[in-house]
């Protein structure tokens, strides 16, 4: 038996019931970024081929339902299609089952702590796996996601009235920067966070303010996080391969990924169960330590310089609030270490010495940025990753 899918272009306040509806229905759900242009909207429905869209109407309450062409069906049990970040290309379909989404949502409610009754603040996009878990975590405890008005703004994440809270580091460091938001971290049940690195200093901020903040691991084809404070969920098994690449196992994996051109779902595992990242990681004390992603690396004048690990460093910096490591082509180099950086204070920069200087301490020469591009902000999409490609782009017209 196979399963429609119904792309749902809806905001916050509406696409939480209708999911429901679509899952009544025994359809799977696709949902849209609410607020991306149309074009966006236009193309991901040309690739994933959804039988159905439901869009808000023109006066905003009442959805409209369209019947489209060319619908693709999904193997019995799917519930959600979901679209990566494409952060380092085109964003594939990730194909998720209603299985893995129980076990996700079972083991995280349980890691969490929360108990029937308990609120979940909504303050992340629908589109991505972890704003819906926040939605299925307040089904799982019988109540429904409170939506945080505006996600960006301190002084809303602060007065959401629930007890859980998940954000990306971004938030994090406005709640961190606000006179409200600091003073109000601290009564939350749990504060996770996810999406993309917790810089150190962040953590160290949070902890000061006895934030009870909990780091989030996983991807879109692990239904989101499957790693809290460096320790597997309940169920999830976690391996490093002889390539350092981190390996996951276990009930919350991914069926597999859409193929635009085939009905037929491109395999996510391997024959043992083992979906491989694209992450470097090592296993100490038994908590799992990320390292960045395997392909982040510059090849510079013949030597392989992994660029999360200078911008690590580079963020230790007192005059640094933000940094990301690129690589642009050059003529003698072959590609030169570029350091994008956000001052702390935009009158008073860091300069290019100073940064090299700095990683060279503890790195090798080759590891210390040969260019330095300074910006208001890095480029990053609404989960708080950074975009590699956006990046690359403004290192090269600077």
């Amino acid at each position: 038996m196979s399963v429609s899918l119904v792309a749902l272009h809806l905001p916050p306040t509406q696409l939480p019931r209708a999911l429901r509806d679509v899952w009544d229905d025994g359809d799977a759900a696709l949902p849209l970024p609410w607020g991306a242009p149309d074009a966006t909207r236009d193309e991901l429905v040309r690739r994933l081929r959804p039988g159905r869209l439901v869009r808000a109407g023109d006066d905003g309450s009442s959805p409209e339902e369209l019947t489209l062409p060319d619908a693709r069906h999904l193997p019995e049990g799917t519930a959600l299609v979901l679209t990566t970040s494409g952060s380092t290309g085109v964003p594939k379909g990730v194909v998720v089952s209603h299985t893995a989404l129980a076990a996700s949502t079972t083991a995280s409610v349980a890691r969490l702590g929360a108990e029937p009754g308990d609120r979940f603040a909504l303050a992340l996009p629908l589109h991505h796996i972890a704003g819906l878990q926040v939605v299925l975590r307040a089904w799982a405890c019988g109540t429904q996601a409170d939506v945080v008005t505006d996600p960006g703004d301190p002084g809303s994440l602060a007065s959401a009235a629930a007890d859980h809270l998940s954000l990306v580091p971004t938030q994090l460091a406005r709640l961190l920067d606000d006179q409200r938001g600091r003073t109000t971290l601290a009564r939350w049940r749990s504060v996770l966070v996810g999406g993309a690195a917790l810089d150190a200093r962040l953590a160290d901020r949070a902890a000061a303010l006895h934030a009870p903040v909990v780091t989030s691991y996983g991807m879109t084809e692990t239904c989101g996080g499957c790693v809290y404070d460096g320790r597997p969920l309940d169920g999830v098994e976690v391996a490093i391969g002889t390539d350092r690449r981190i390996r996951i196992r276990g009930p919350v994996v991914c069926s597999g990924y859409l193929d635009p051109g085939a009905d037929a779902l491109q395999e996510a595992v391997g024959a043992d169960g083992w979906f491989t990242t694209a992450d470097a990681g090592v296993v100490r004390d038994g908590r799992l330590h990320v390292l960045g992603r395997v392909d982040d690396t510059v090849i510079s004048g013949g030597e392989n310089v992994p660029v999360e690990v200078v911008a690590t460093t580079l963020r230790t910096h007192a005059a640094i609030a933000d940094a990301a490591v690129t690589g642009v082509p050059d003529a003698e180099w072959g590609q030169r270490v570029v350091a994008v950086v956000v001052p702390t204070d935009p009158d008073v920069p860091p300069d290019l010495e100073t940064l090299r200087d700095l990683v060279r301490r503890t790195h090798p020469t080759a590891y210390a940025p040969q260019q330095l591009v300074l910006t208001t902000e890095l480029p990053r999409d609404a989960m708080g990753k950074v975009s590699v490609a956006a990046l690359r782009r403004l290192a090269e017209r600077t």
